[in-house]
């Protein structure tokens, strides 16, 4: 293991960062590309037919920033703030510009420029409006017809219909299309995040996983429900590395309002919280936030509520999600019989074992919180009967974040503080090596 990071360490390294930033680039305008010519759903042909000259152009840049480096044209150049502008500026050729494309072509009238995540988030906001819930009842998307029940669930949190809102409440414009919002919450958080750890030197691969991986930009600029909270769980760990623990309970507990893939990242940091001794800080706003959030749809009409969110999402409802990625939990549950239960059953066995540990060697560290909700979430995604190979932009950004987390937990005054530890967890320091 040593070897294999160390191996890695040395070729992420390489031309102070700008070789693997070559390579980035060039494997994502070939996935661009790809995407553009083959795939069967026509909002990625639609982002892969943009986002390949973004990714293309990206590559120029870099080898341009190589040849300075090699001809010694180093006096008066920050390479790391370079490439940092570069990895903003790709994020916005890659996944702002598609995404605000597709909402111009869609109010246009186009029908096939969002993803129907993107529908179902924008019925949220509509239903909220009008009823008070944000959810169907068993019986409302029963009346439906067939080919439209589907659509007719809602498999997130309350919190989610807020992106849904202006278009509500506004009508049919580009910048009522939920992804506008979407990515004005995700702009916002990961310039907030990057800001606190701007001192540390891995910032800008932490930058690209958060923003330029294909599989980030392309879900933000067709779908984007994930990108929000995916970027308020990465503001958390920042929060909670500088030891601001209060506003990382609530960055975390907004995207646990959102979305139910952030409830691990909060009972890891919150963890972190009580070893560390900042839970009073960190579990009001964490736990509070999502209860809120709950309160007027258990009081408008609580069954709503469990078909959207538990029976839907466990194969209980009346259609069957589409989400059917080839990973082994899928696989397994397309066994006859009982292959469902049967992956249900290690899923459940990995959160135990998972559970296990943290309670015996909980994090001290931001670093080692990041690691547990990376590694948790990858095995959820790989054991989940049902799944989007999407998910797995989340471990992708979170193991990525470790890197440039600070080790020691800070005080809310910025002065570190005495945890009872020196360094970082010894799993933090083994990916360190």
């Amino acid at each position: 293991m040593p070897k294999t990071t160390g191996l890695l360490r040395r070729v992420d390294r390489a031309g102070g960062g700008l070789v693997a930033d070559l390579v980035l680039y060039v494997l994502s305008a070939a996935f661009a590309l790809i995407t553009a010519l083959t795939s069967t759903l026509l909002p990625h042909r639609a982002w892969g037919s943009v986002a390949a000259w973004g990714y293309g152009a990206a590559a120029l840049v870099v080898v341009v920033q190589l040849f300075r480096r090699t001809q010694g044209s180093r006096s008066g150049l920050d390479f790391s703030a370079g490439r940092a502008v570069v990895a903003w500026a790709t994020w916005a050729a890659v996944a702002l510009l598609p995404m605000i494309i597709q909402a111009v072509q869609r109010a246009g009238g186009r029908t096939d420029r969002a993803q129907e995540e993107v529908v179902v988030v924008e019925h949220m906001g509509e239903s909220l409006v009008h009823t008070g819930t944000p959810f169907l009842s068993r019986a409302e998307i029963a009346a439906l017809p067939l080919d439209e029940r589907l659509l007719g669930y809602r498999p997130y949190q309350p919190g989610m219909s807020i992106f849904g809102l202006p278009r509500a409440i506004a009508g049919d414009h580009w910048w009522t299309d939920a992804r506008i919002w979407f990515a004005i919450l995700t702009v916002a958080a990961l310039a907030a995040a990057v800001t606190l750890l701007r001192s540390h030197p891995h910032r800008v691969r932490a930058i690209q996983a958060a923003t330029v991986l294909p599989v980030t930009a392309l879900t933000l600029a067709t779908g984007g429900d994930d990108i929000p909270v995916l970027a308020l769980c990465l503001l958390a760990l920042a929060l909670a590395a500088t030891g601001r623990f209060g506003w990382s309970g609530v960055a975390v507990g907004a995207a646990a309002a959102c979305k139910l893939f952030a409830l691990p990242v909060v009972a890891v940091l919150a963890v972190l919280a009580v070893v560390t001794g900042h839970w009073r800080r960190f579990l009001p706003a964490a736990i509070g936030l999502p209860l809120l959030a709950l309160i007027p749809p258990l009081l408008v009409n609580a069954d709503s509520l469990i078909e959207n969110v538990l029976r839907f999402p466990l194969g209980h409802g009346l259609v069957t999600s589409p989400a059917q990625s080839p990973f082994p939990g899928y696989l397994i549950s397309q066994i006859q019989p009982g292959g469902r239960y049967i992956a249900m059953a290690l899923l459940v066995t990995a959160a135990a074992g998972i559970g296990l540990r943290l309670i015996r060697r909980p994090p001290r560290t931001a670093a080692a919180a990041a690691l547990f909700c990376g590694w948790g979430l990858l095995a959820a995604i790989l054991l989940m009967p049902t799944t989007r190979f999407g998910y797995v932009l989340y471990p992708a950004a979170l193991l990525t974040w470790v890197s440039c987390l600070p080790g020691p937990v800070l005080s809310g005054a910025g002065h570190s503080q005495d945890t009872g530890t020196t360094a970082a967890s010894d799993d933090t320091a083994l990916y360190r090596q």
